[in-house]
């Protein structure tokens, strides 16, 4: 199981804690420091739409160009996610074939089944 996500975010933070105080053990995959491949993000937009893992609320979104900023499609946002990770919906906990975005107290009882 491995929680992606940008440790100074306070969501991300939340999310750790909470696994580790659950005694989930989870690798912690830094995709600022770490970097984030293709392939992941692409196949995180397979399975659940590249709108729901692209944050068009972030300050990273309002800090890009215009250009930048109109006709997103799939291509357009992987491109952008990569090349600012920012932009990624965070954290993105994947566990085999399950993926979950953001932090949400109850989903993750839920997906644990504690």
């Amino acid at each position: 199981m491995t929680l992606f996500g940008i440790k100074n975010c306070d969501t991300v933070r939340k999310a750790r804690k909470w696994l580790e105080h659950h005694q989930i053990a989870a690798t912690f995959h830094d995709i600022r420091e770490d970097g984030l491949r293709q392939e992941d993000l692409e196949a995180w937009c397979d399975t659940l739409g590249w709108q729901t893992l692209f944050n068009q609320r972030s300050t990273s979104f309002r800090t890009l160009s215009d250009a930048d900023k109109t006709a997103i499609d799939r291509s357009k946002a992987i491109s952008l996610m990569l090349a600012h990770p920012t932009l990624i919906k965070r954290p993105v906990l994947v566990n085999g074939e399950q993926i979950i975005v953001g932090f949400n107290e109850a989903d993750y009882h839920k997906v644990f089944s504690l």
